[in-house]
């Protein structure tokens, strides 16, 4: 893993620290596809990591990014998983601990653990035995309680920026807002963490495109950040395809990385 520090806020700086350490480590080559994570947050982030499908777990799970770090790792072709933004957490010298949103288990390294909702979850799927192309996607179908990006480093034409990079805390609707220690306002849950049954959740009779339809809560979510899933069906717009050695996943990306 390969830490460094970022003192201005642009993307273009942002860029040239990843670039500079997917470099250095000699990463992104045939054997895997390199992950480049940055903390470009005011406070620190606990990335949580899941190996999805039976893939393996990098990094034990998690670690720690202050504001600033970035951190660059590789996984293997073919490797489905989730990243995910833990907020507001303490752990011991042991790593025992916890989190206000995103806590997996009281643990540092989350070592297979999902994170708790809500929490932007970043997704991906790095080729498939019938396709050599890399699926991914930011995911509000389980909350939000960070703005997060993931955009290719380099690629072909038609890749594109997947991400959630407004704050949905400042304008999350009061019966999806979950608080913390100090009554701040630390996640919005989705309907159907927050209200639950199948019309929310789109299972049972719900499961599938035609039943499933976006809520009222699911409009507020895609007004707000239009490149993330807002409901479980929500595909069109949602899901990126890209074949790239590296990709970029940054914690409170810049406004500028829309597009």
């Amino acid at each position: 893993m390969v830490r460094g520090n970022t003192t201005n806020k642009s993307l273009l700086a942002l860029l040239s620290v990843a670039i500079m350490a997917a470099v250095s480590s000699g990463a992104g080559n045939d054997s895997g596809i390199q992950l480049i994570l940055v903390n470009n947050c005011a406070e620190s982030i606990w990335p949580g990591l899941l190996g999805t499908a039976g893939h393996p777990t990098p990094q034990s799970g998690g670690f720690h990014l202050g504001p600033g770090d970035q951190a660059a790792f590789d996984v293997p072709l073919g490797w489905s998983g989730r990243v995910w933004p833990r907020r507001g957490c303490s752990f011991d010298a042991r790593g025992l601990g916890s989190c206000a949103t995103g806590d997996c288990g009281g643990a540092l390294r989350c070592g297979g653990q999902p994170g708790a909702t809500p929490a932007t979850v970043v997704e991906m799927t790095l080729g498939t035995p019938k396709s050599p192309l890399h699926f991914y996607d930011v995911s509000l179908v389980d909350g939000f309680n960070a703005p997060v990006s993931m955009s290719p480093v380099g690629g072909g034409a038609g890749c594109g920026v997947a991400g959630c990079h407004a704050d949905m805390n400042a304008c999350c609707p009061s019966a999806l807002e979950v608080r913390d220690r100090e009554g701040k306002v630390a996640g919005c849950r989705s309907a159907c963490r927050a209200m639950g049954g199948d019309r929310y959740c789109c299972t049972g009779d719900y499961a599938s495109p035609e039943r499933c339809r976006p809520t009222i809560f699911a409009h507020v979510f895609k007004a707000v950040c239009p490149k993330a899933y807002s409901y479980a069906y929500d595909d069109a717009t949602s899901l990126n395809r890209c074949k790239a050695s590296r990709y970029l996943i940054t914690f409170c990306p810049p406004s500028s990385s829309r597009n």
